[in-house]
Order: C-alpha cells, then structure tokens, then sequence
C-alpha cells in the first residue's frame, strides 16, 4: 500500500501531465506567450521581438501551427497568439480561431516586424515575447515548461515575478517520488474515480487524431504506409500504425487537439494509443484499460523526468518503452514484466535523436512503440538484455537513472550540433 500522501502525489501527476493542447507543444506555447503579451499590452503591437533557447528553435522551426493555414516557425506561432489566442485557454490559446483570423494572421506577418533572435539565457526551455506600440511595451517571458510564466511586464512596471528554476518545475506535483515499483503499486489500488475523468479525455482525444490521421493526408502518412506494407491483421502492427497517424496528422496541421505527456503530445498519444489498441485486442475490461494507461503513462513520465523537458533524446523512446510496460499488465502480467519490457526497450532504441518537431516523428513513434513492444514479448519468451550491456545497468531504475545522464549530460553537445545543422546546413 502507498502512503495517502505518495497516493496524492500520484493522482496530481497525472492531472498535471495529462492535459489538453492543441498542435505542437512549443509553437503554442510561443502563441500562448504571444497572446499573454497582447493582453497585457492592449493593442496590436507595431514591432514584436522574439527570443528562444536553442531547443524551442528546434521544435518549432519545421511544424506547421494550426489554426494558421499552414505556417510553420516561430514568426507564426508567435503571430497566431497575438492576434487571435486567448492566454485564458493556455496549451489550447489557439484552438477557437476563425478564417478572418488566419486572414489576419497573415497580414500582421506582412506589416509588422518581427525580429526572432536565440535567449542569451542558459535555459534548455526559454521564451521571452516583447510587444512594442508607440511609446507603449509588454514583455512576457516562459522559462522551464510550456505554461510557466515567469515574467510579465508592462512599460518597465512588473505585473508577474516568479523564480526561474531551471529544469526543477517546483510548480507541478513531485515525479522524483516515482518508481517502476510504486507505478505499478499505484496501478493495482488506484480508486479509478480519482484518475477516471484524465484518463478518459485522453483515450477519447488522442483516438479521434490517430483515426484522423489514417483517413486524411498528413506528412508521410506513417500510419498508412505501416498498415499498406504489414496489413492490419496483427494488432502489434495496428498499434504501431495508430500512433504513428496521430503523430502524422498533429505535426501536420491538424486542427484536433491531444492529451499530453511529459509537455508533449507526441508522447502523450504514444503513451496511450497502443494501450488502447492492445486492450481492444485482448477484450480486457475498461478497468484493465485504465490501469494500464497508468502504468504507462507514469512509467513515462518517471523516464522522462531524467532527461527534461527538451534534449537531443527523442521523448518518444521513453512513452514507447512506458506502452511496453502497459501492455504486459494488459496480457496479465506484473511488475517484473514491466520493468524487463522497460530495460529491453531502452537498450533497442536509446540512441535516437530529436532533431525537432516534424513529419518524422511519426515513423520515431511507430519505431519506439514497436521497442516497447519487442521489449516484452523478449522476457516472455526467456530473453533479455541484462547489466552490462552497452547502458543497461542492474535494475530498472538504474538503467533509467543511466538514460536519463546520457541525455541530459551526455548529448548536450549533440544538441548544439543538431539545431546548427539545422538552421546552418
């Protein structure tokens, strides 16, 4: 049994965690940024000044924002917040947008300059916006995670100070109480009414996209090539393909929004849509269903907390491995399973590279929910990758402890590498 206060601490994870956002996480929080700057200030803004760490660069340079009619960058994103977000809706500032918005969207863009420059800052996650209109400004500065606001200002008199951090979110409920072992503890005894309502948004969200993205036409259409090469007859194969279409139609510009995890939506339908195919599969009870999008969603939420919100690590590796350790309670199976699932699937697919929000996330996803899935069926058929094998260590926090340093020690030059071929060529 967990103590009542670890109980909380649990339950408030995943309220934290698992909430709406509509398109790519870092462009809407550039828009979310935008449209808290225009409120402050009032009116249109005549000059607009943009600064971003290196990692935001990253993520927003090649996915289109929605609601934009197609723009990609920070320019845009930062153009959709100011003219037609609304700062009360946050990671959704921009989901209620009209065609004479975009119309307007693209005319500011036109006449109005904005200059976009990298932070000075030190900070993995940095947005600072400044509106300026004749001898008027407001500045709003986002640092740590997507909705932190951190400073607001207008015409030099400051309207919100907080503490900037770092990686630490002191904000948000505390994820270094988690472990693979007290994940599953907390899957078993969970009272389902206290976790339903987060659960339930995200099943419905994040299957309405990966459905969207198997009937339309976004980017590289993973989803539907993985089901036209491998057909849709193994449910390995057909969960692999619906992560990956709702990856195909978010980076994309569909206008659906998710359920994140971790800061990201990606994630957050990586960690949830195969839960949800599996569990179709297999005929499990809806209350099977929910425990397992717990252990999922928290084991990838405990992998990520290691590497940070941003990194040269692509973010889905860890929700594809934290799926694999949702599916093996889905077959009847327990902690030991999962955990062999985790540390098999960590040692597969380690090494993959984020190089930014786009099309290609798609095939990342089906790649790491494939590990995951790989990494189970390993153990139960009496195979492993055990302590001493390249970064496995002995034990699955230890293995997790070892990712985590890789990615946010160890690839930080990779980082720098990354955006400057990214931006340089």
């Amino acid at each position: 049994m967990l103590s009542k206060e670890l109980y909380r601490t649990y339950v408030q994870i995943l309220k934290d965690e698992l909430v709406p956002a509509m398109g790519c996480t870092e462009p809407i929080a550039i828009a979310y940024a935008g449209a808290v700057a225009r409120k402050t200030l009032g009116p249109l803004p005549e000059r607009v000044e943009v600064a971003v760490s290196r990692n935001i660069i990253k993520n927003v340079k090649s996915v289109v924002v929605p609601h934009t009619g197609g723009l990609r960058g920070i320019e845009a994103a930062a153009a959709a917040g100011i003219v037609a977000g609304d700062a009360a809706k946050e990671l959704e500032v921009i989901s209620h947008v009209e065609q004479e918005d975009i119309e307007a969207m693209g005319t500011f863009l036109k006449e109005v300059p904005c200059s976009v420059c990298e932070a000075s800052s030190d900070l993995i996650f940095d947005i600072q916006i400044t509106l300026y209109h004749g001898e008027d400004n407001a500045s709003v500065r986002i640092t740590d995670f997507h909705t932190n606001l951190v400073h607001v200002s207008r015409n030099g008199e400051i309207l919100l100070a907080k503490e900037i951090t770092g990686k630490e979110e002191s904000a948000l409920a505390d994820k270094s109480t988690l472990t693979i072992e007290k994940i599953f503890a907390f899957a078993k005894e969970v009272d389902l009414a206290d976790v339903r309502e987060v659960l339930e948004r995200q099943v419905r969200y994040n299957m309405v996209i990966a459905e969207e993205g198997l009937r339309g036409n976004y980017g590289a259409n993973i989803g539907k090539v993985l089901l036209a090469t491998y057909g849709d007859q193994d449910v390995k194969v057909r969960a692999k393909a619906m992560a990956a279409a709702g990856s195909d139609a978010r980076m994309n510009g569909c206008e659906l929004p998710v359920v994140i995890n971790s800061g990201s939506g990606n994630q957050g339908i990586t960690a949830s849509v195969p839960i949800v195919v599996f569990a179709k599969e297999l005929q499990v009870s809806e209350e099977t269903m929910y425990r397992a999008l717990v252990i999922s969603n928290l084991a990838t939420i405990h992998i990520k907390e290691g590497i940070g919100r941003l990194s040269a690590y692509c973010g889905a590796v860890g929700a594809g491995c934290g799926c694999g350790a949702g599916i093996a309670y889905l077959y009847g199976d327990d902690q030991k399973e999962g955990e062999h699932a985790i540390v098999n699937g960590l040692a597969i697919v380690s090494g993959m590279i984020c190089d930014g929000a786009k099309a290609s996330c798609a095939a990342k996803i089906a790649s790491s929910v494939d590990a995951g899935i790989l990494g189970y069926f390993m153990y139960k058929n009496g195979q492993q990758f055990i302590g001493g094998d390249g970064i496995v260590k002995k034990g699955v926090e230890n293995t997790i402890r070892c990712v985590g340093k890789l990615a946010s020690e160890g690839m930080l030059e990779t980082d720098r590498e990354i955006v400057h071929l990214m931006i340089h060529g």
